[in-house]
């Protein structure tokens, strides 16, 4: 790592600091809001916690009570729609939750149709408004979409990985090659998941046929725990990456909405191996890569200019180690 690279790892190291949450059992997921400003916690406690972080202090500033079995995973809103944010839990629901004034979190909608635990949330890209996926065990997704009368619309992608759905994430909704196309290209609706089957999908949306699966990519030998999608920009090339129970995390590439998906293994750890990773998320210019490992730790990837990924830091309780 050199240059300003150093430097930012330097901020990061400095800037890294506990979170006393204060739940009473295991946190299971946190999530920053768009700002960076407020930070959301799910926990086995059946609450959802509302930090204040934008300061030198971690200010708890609302404790959400609704659930009646352990919180898995929550996800902000795009602010333009407000302070909103979505938890999902083993009690089968989706909560979505508003902030009406300062500290006061009122519930904006309830989702009880999943016959299982609902393990993971995401809100869409906000061009398509306030519009919420959920992963279940019940094998299904559901498209939760507030409409304009204020009613919520529902969809559901059935048995869309076999056991149960673990994780989901979605496309920017620019596509591919929008950029540098001759003529606009209209916005696309695109899912990715990962579920118990060890198989990654990709999901696409259309006005006349609904859901429909656009991908199956095949690789995992074990349940895939986490995926993501990283912003394209509008460039030519789409960028996934995946993680698993196998200890494998792959970033899958293509050069456009036709082309077949190419796969890069970037990462392998031991079956039942402490580092195994759980999770995996792009920053917001998407060529860096972060993967949640159970070891605690975070290994941080960068894609060079020439298309490889190699590990440039990992992030733990004693610091930034930099590669």
């Amino acid at each position: 790592v050199h240059g300003d690279s150093s430097l930012a790892l330097g901020q990061m190291a400095a800037a890294l600091a506990p979170v006393e949450t204060g739940h009473d059992e295991m946190v299971h997921d946190c999530q920053l809001d768009y700002y960076g400003k407020r930070l959301a916690t799910a926990s086995s406690d059946r609450t959802v916690r509302v930090f204040d972080v934008s300061g030198d202090q971690r200010t708890l500033v609302a404790t959400l009570k609704g659930h009646e079995s352990p919180v898995w995973a929550v996800a902000w809103a795009h602010p333009m729609f407000g302070n909103i944010l979505a938890s999902c839990s083993y009690d089968k629901k989706v909560i979505v939750w508003r902030e009406e004034a300062a500290g006061e979190w009122n519930k904006l909608f309830e989702h009880a149709e999943h016959s299982a635990s609902v393990n993971a949330v995401a809100f869409a890209p906000h061009e398509f408004g306030l519009m919420l996926a959920c992963a279940s065990s019940d094998g299904s997704i559901s498209i939760l979409t507030k409409a304009d009368n204020q009613m919520w619309a529902h969809e559901k992608i059935e048995h869309a990985h076999s056991v149960g759905v673990n994780s989901l994430a979605w496309a920017p909704a620019v596509p591919e090659g929008a950029l540098t196309a001759d003529a606009p290209m209209p916005l696309v609706k695109r899912l990715v998941s990962g579920g118990c089957d060890n198989k990654v999908r990709v999901w696409r949306h259309s006005e006349t046929a609904g859901w429909a699966r656009d991908a199956e990519l095949d690789h995992h030998t074990d349940w895939v725990r986490g995926v993501a999608w990283a912003a394209s920009l509008g460039l030519p090339t789409a960028t996934l990456a995946s993680c698993a129970q196998d200890g494998d995390v792959v970033v899958w590439s293509r050069s456009e909405v036709s082309a077949p998906w190419e796969k890069k293994v970037i990462s392998s750890a031991q079956q039942g191996d402490a580092a195994t990773p759980w999770s995996v998320s792009f920053s917001l210019s998407g060529n860096i890569l972060a993967v949640a490992r159970g070891d605690g730790s975070v290994a941080l990837w960068k894609e060079d200019l020439d298309g490889l990924w190699r590990q440039v830091s990992s992030i733990s309780e004693h610091g930034v180690d930099a590669q």
